[in-house]
């Protein structure tokens, strides 16, 4: 079975880096550039994983998390959250919010699959919070 992700990210750039990184891994993807279609392709795509940005049109990431977690639907799906915001109380509050990893932009691709893994159960995180 593949592996499905989620990405949500409004920055064309960034989107297209997390499609190409998780291509080579051969993952299913679906990309979302805009808080208002999240909580719908959650529903139609069923992913495995969500990368979440943070300052996202229309609704901010934080209350997406919120509203994923608040789902028994999809309250199992690994959320992580990649953003801006890179100091200890916006991590602290967006893992509140639900989000089960964290990196802060910039980041490097090895961050990235080590993240991913340690998310999607294949390695242990790099990194203890």
């Amino acid at each position: 079975m593949t592996t499905k992700v989620l990405i949500v990210e409004d920055d064309l750039l960034n989107r297209m880096f997390y499609e190409a990184v998780f291509q080579q891994r051969g993952y299913d993807m679906m990309a979302v550039d805009d808080g208002a279609r999240v909580l719908d392709a959650v529903e139609s795509f069923a992913p495995d994983l969500i990368t979440m940005d943070i300052h996202l049109p229309h609704v901010s990431g934080r209350k997406l998390i919120r509203k994923i977690r608040r789902n028994p639907a999809t309250q199992h799906i690994p959320i992580l959250a990649i953003t801006a915001y890179a100091g200890q109380r916006d991590e602290d509050e967006i893992r509140r919010a639900g989000a089960k990893g964290y990196l802060a932009k910039p980041l490097r691709i090895e961050q990235l699959l080590e993240e991913v893994d340690a998310l999607l159960g294949l390695a242990e995180p790099a990194t203890q919070h």
